[in-house]
């Protein structure tokens, strides 16, 4: 193994995402399409044919009964009407059909059973003539033997299979399925499955995205982990693209001392670009490599999603001579100002859902390693190349990831974060038909300016006010003073400071929080869990620059139990059924109202009755008891009308 002095590989070709695109497309020009190979028709679902498919027999291939009844000869019956019946004799001039049966020969019309009498045994009666194949399915009817079925580079759909199959086409020529080979690179990177130690990086990435290749029409193949050196990855490139039909090498692509990717991909082919205007996805790096497209994906999660899915899926539709799939777009708004990188092209992960007649886009988590905000989206808000952001009068095209019609069943929950709403998104879940509880988490205070703004259903909210020392009504008040809504109880809390098993440092008020071993994790300014905090300080005349950690943010209960529980903080504020989710130990401090506020204007809204009405249902409020530290006394009562 050769050693190498690492270096740092700044961004020296940084394209914006049209640039790369095109740079790409270019390349592909020279690149030939997947071959064809023949396979049985009835296994062709989703596969794209090579050449146009003509049948090879009628269909229907028989003159077939289109209806139950009888067969008759038409001539025969010209005379009947309702004031002269024709009767017909069974043996001679009518024989019994049921729909798809064969016509027998010499028949040339059916009379439907509804339509004929029978007065005597062996005669049928009718009062009306039959028209010469009448209710008779012709031979070809459908589709004539010769006939063109499907055009070459069609996708087959179900529909186009049963057509194919209807026709007699036994086999059918289709395009290759396209080869994609991912190589997780990087010394730290386990499989799913190995144990895993502190500093591992497991390889979920490669799983990820080989989903995305299966939905575009190709094969994924992920192969184990190659480590930080540059003479092992050269040679897994080297057999990667005599091999496959794309090389997507994950991780080291960015510009660290052991991002190897950029400089081989120009060592050993060309390096189309280094760097795209893009977020997340910056470290993006396309090339040929022996005339096999090579992608070089960022590590992080959210990045290499969306740079696979910018510069992969024209790859597999190019290769198999389809169109690149496109994503149903609406515009929407979000209510809030969203800065954004001038120059760069960002792709923002939404909760969506329609807010009166507005359809309202509520951005999610923007970390590059945020997989959860891919997870809970329902679009992608894309901020143009040279906007800073996203204004609340400017309306924003969104990507759909789901179907229209679920975001036109979705209620949106903007607030505080409650383990309780979760639960009862998977009660909504049950029914798939129903109303869908999306919830973003941006605070109690965040959530109440989200209703002012028509950003929201309803909102979670735990604000005490330190004079009064009652919850959520005084902000009300001076937050939302004109806004008529109703203010519903959910659940009490049982909060207090959440520790590791055993509380080896005798953590057991909030005086413990300055003491000098004492690091903690805290909630977001708007956080009712950070109001509660700030009003125990000052009670306690504790000064918060006292406590070392204060400043440290995160913005869920299970985000602090994991801060804890990874060991980046000794204790944290939160609710007991955080702590028992993760383990850990729990210093009871306060019980906390926890309410729904819900504008008026949004009550009657048939998703937000079955929210109310789930909240209210012995299964929901047994699973929420469950969970620990819950009490439901005041549940769905109103605690509040304004």
């Amino acid at each position: 193994m050769t050693e190498r002095q690492p270096q740092r590989r700044v961004y020296l070709r940084m394209s914006t995402v049209e640039e790369a695109r095109q740079r790409l497309f270019a390349a592909l020009a020279a690149i030939p399409r997947c071959g064809a190979e023949t396979i049985p028709a009835t296994e062709a679902l989703g596969r794209v044919t090579a050449v146009p498919v003509f049948a090879r027999g009628s269909s229907p291939h028989y003159c077939a009964a289109a209806m139950d009844g009888f067969a008759v000869k038409s001539d025969l019956t010209r005379a009947a009407n309702e004031t002269n019946p024709v009767t017909i004799l069974l043996a001679d001039a009518a024989t019994p059909v049921n729909t798809g049966e064969l016509m027998p020969e010499g028949f040339d019309a059916v009379i439907m059973i509804e339509d004929v009498h029978q007065p005597t045994e062996g005669v049928i009666e009718i009062r009306a003539a039959a028209s010469p194949w009448q209710h008779v399915r012709l031979l070809g009817e459908d589709i004539v033997a010769t006939e063109l079925i499907v055009p070459q580079g069609k996708r087959l759909t179900p529909a186009d299979v049963g057509a194919l199959i209807a026709s007699q086409v036994i086999d059918v020529l289709v395009v290759r399925r396209p080869s994609v080979v991912f190589v997780p690179t990087g010394s730290e990177v386990v499989k799913p499955g190995d144990p895993v130690r502190p500093g591992d990086v497991i390889d979920y990435n490669s799983y990820m995205l080989s989903g995305l290749v299966a939905e575009w029409g190709g094969v994924a193949v992920t192969e184990p982990p190659t480590p930080d050196d540059p003479d092992a990855l050269r040679n897994a490139l080297l057999r990667a693209v005599a091999q496959h039909d794309l090389v997507a090498l994950i991780a080291g692509s960015s510009a660290g001392t052991h991002d190897f990717v950029p400089g081989l991909i120009e060592e050993l082919g060309e390096l189309l670009c280094h760097g795209v205007r893009l977020a997340p996805g910056k470290p993006t790096a396309l090339g040929i490599v022996s005339g096999t497209p090579v992608l070089g994906v960022p590590g992080y999660s959210v990045a290499a999603w969306t740079a696979f899915d910018l510069f992969a899926k024209p790859v597999l539709a190019r290769l198999q001579g389809v169109p690149e799939p496109q994503r149903v777009s609406v515009t929407a708004r979000v209510r809030r100002k969203t800065p954004s990188k001038s120059g760069t092209r960002e792709y923002l992960r939404v909760r969506l859902g329609r807010v009166g007649e507005e359809l309202v886009a509520v951005p999610l988590k923007r970390g590059a390693g945020a997989i959860s905000s891919l997870v809970q989206a329902e679009g992608l808000a894309i901020v143009p190349d040279m906007d800073e952001g996203l204004d609340p009068e400017t309306a924003v095209r969104v990507e759909l990831l789901v179907p229209p019609s679920e975001v036109e069943r979705t209620v949106l929950a903007v607030g505080s974060h409650d383990i309780a709403l979760d639960l009862l998104a998977c009660h909504l879940a049950e029914n798939p038909e129903g109303a869908r509880l999306a919830s973003a988490h941006v605070g109690s205070m965040g959530g109440l300016r989200a209703l002012a703004q028509r950003e929201a259903h309803l909102a979670g909210t735990h604000l005490l006010d330190p004079e009064t020392e009652e919850y959520n009504v005084p902000y009300l008040r001076r937050i939302l003073p004109d806004l008529p809504l109703k203010l519903i109880n959910l659940a009490y809390r049982e909060v207090g400071l959440m520790v590791l098993p055993g509380n080896s440092k005798g953590i057991r008020a909030v005086g413990d929080l300055t003491r000098d071993d004492v690091v903690i994790i805290n909630r977001q300014r708007g956080a009712g869990t950070r109001v509660l905090l700030d009003y125990l300080l000052a009670r306690a005349s504790i000064d918060a620059s006292a406590i070392e950690g204060y400043g440290r943010e995160v913005t869920t209960h299970t985000m602090v139990a994991a801060a804890i529980s990874g060991g980046a903080a000794d204790t944290g504020l939160g609710i007991r059924a955080a702590a028992t989710a993760m383990g850990l130990d729990f210093v009871p401090l306060a019980s906390e109202r926890y309410d729904l506020a819900i504008p008026k204007e949004h009550l009657a809204h048939p998703g937000v009755q079955q929210v109310l009405t789930a909240a209210a249902t012995d299964a929901f409020r047994e699973g929420v008891l469950a969970l620990g530290g819950y009490d439901l006394r005041d549940s769905g009562k109103l605690m509040c009308e304004q």
